[in-house]
């Protein structure tokens, strides 16, 4: 076992090897220098088969729980994120990190390893950095572990940043593809925020604002009342004659009880004593490491930005004459736009276009699938645990839930490996818990 693996992990590991079924072969779950040799590590030699789309509510009924894959968005960056994935499985590792750099055009590794913060933090960076990691993460498990996506996971979702991920993983994106996107999308972004400070002054940013579940949607009617205008929804409907130094939008609803607030950061301020003064409610406001108004109007150059890139061919080299956009691709994905699976090669042009936006309508998604797509198992991928926890708290399942067949869990660092991947294993034959 490599060095970095705390004692205790050490010893849970050893007490795994002796006890645990043959065909986990956890002896290597963690990897040495001499792993990469080595053949994949199978997860079971059950039969699976590559799960479609499209069922029907009867359908749906008769199912046994599915799974979904879940990837985060910016804010979870930190440097060195990728060293363990690296110490623990340094050939994998190198070889994903080699393709990013060369589809990058310069040493991303590097930004994402040693840093400095200030220099990961800056959105171009990381924007491609988080969406990298996230992927770094997922071919390990491919590569190392047979973890096949097509037979394993159903459908596919990525809060805000994510959701390019999350199209990687479905097979509508080609990885290179979503790089360079991710990149060109994320300066655009930043360019269109020096620009409104520039024209317009002022200080811009991001709040997220927690209350209590019977008050949300009184909340978002004060915030409509206070602003002028709906706060949530298309950007095209409204807002567009409000100066950028005016404008406060609701750019994610979370969950039942979380809203993230985008636009001017004193406006921003207003609007919460505003709210705390005639909503009879304190809700707890909390600043976002964000220097940008992501998903308000302020975004509207990034729009451009991505349609040109969605709607011609590909712009990395030796992929010239493929197209960018693949429909349908391996398993379903759920857009943040519509709350709803993408359902067509052009719906995934025009609202993966429109996402950095519009507001990123999380809480309907996860709803979604958990009431009437009957998923069960909810894995993330990816730095952070925070969309583990969003998700945990919204379907009422934290880790393994035997009573509803199925759990929330995250893959972050290599440590999680061994549990996840095993509770998945018992989870996912079984039949739907009564709910």
């Amino acid at each position: 076992m490599t060095a970095f693996i705390p004692p205790l992990r050490q010893r849970a590991a050893v007490s795994c090897r002796r006890n645990c079924p043959n065909h986990w072969a956890f002896s290597g779950v963690l990897g040495t220098s001499q792993h990469a040799a080595t053949a994949p590590r199978q997860l079971s030699p059950s039969v699976k088969t590559t799960r479609r789309y499209g069922s029907t509510a009867a359908e749906v009924k008769k199912q046994k729980a599915k799974t979904a894959i879940f990837f985060p968005g910016q804010g979870v960056q930190k440097v060195g994120m990728t060293t363990p994935w690296i110490e623990a499985f340094p050939r994998a590792a190198h070889e994903v990190l080699d393709e990013i750099d060369t589809y990058m055009g310069y040493k991303l590794s590097t930004v994402i390893q040693d840093g400095p913060s200030r220099v990961l933090t800056a959105t171009p960076n990381a924007q491609p950095a988080i969406m990298a990691t996230s992927i770094l993460i997922l071919r390990i498990l491919e590569r190392e572990f047979g973890f096949k996506v097509s037979e394993r996971i159903d459908v596919s979702l990525g809060h805000s940043l994510g959701e390019f991920a999350a199209l990687v993983a479905a097979g509508v994106l080609a990885f290179q593809d979503a790089l360079y996107m991710v990149r060109r999308r994320a300066e655009a972004m930043a360019e269109a925020t020096r620009r409104a400070q520039e024209e317009y002054g002022g200080e811009y940013g991001m709040v997220a604002v927690v209350t209590e579940p019977e008050y949300l949607a009184s909340l978002i009617e004060a915030i409509d009342d206070f602003v002028g205008y709906r706060s949530a929804g298309a950007r095209s409907d409204h807002a567009e004659d409000i100066q950028p130094i005016d404008q406060v939008l609701i750019a994610n609803i979370n969950s039942k009880n979380q809203i993230v607030l985008s636009g001017n950061v004193e406006k921003i301020k207003e609007l919460v004593a505003h709210v705390r003064q005639f909503l009879g409610h304190d809700p707890r406001a909390v600043r976002l490491n964000s220097d940008s108004p992501f998903h308000s109007p302020i975004m509207r150059p990034a729009v451009s930005v991505m349609k040109e890139l969605l709607s011609n061919k590909s712009r990395v080299a030796g992929r010239e004459d493929q197209e960018v956009v693949t429909f349908p691709g391996d398993l379903m994905c759920i857009s943040n736009v519509s709350a709803n699976p993408f359902g067509s090669k052009e719906e995934v042009k025009d609202l993966l276009s429109r996402q950095c936006l519009e507001t990123v309508r999380w809480w309907e998604s996860i709803k979604y699938l958990d009431q009437e797509q009957r998923v069960r198992r909810w894995l993330g991928i990816g730095p952070g645990k925070v969309g583990r926890n969003l998700v945990g708290k919204e379907v009422g399942m934290r880790g393994m839930d035997m009573v509803k067949g199925g759990g929330v869990w995250a893959i972050t660092d290599p440590w999680d490996v061994e549990d996840v991947l095993r509770a998945l294993e018992k989870t996912e034959d079984m039949d739907e818990g009564d709910d």
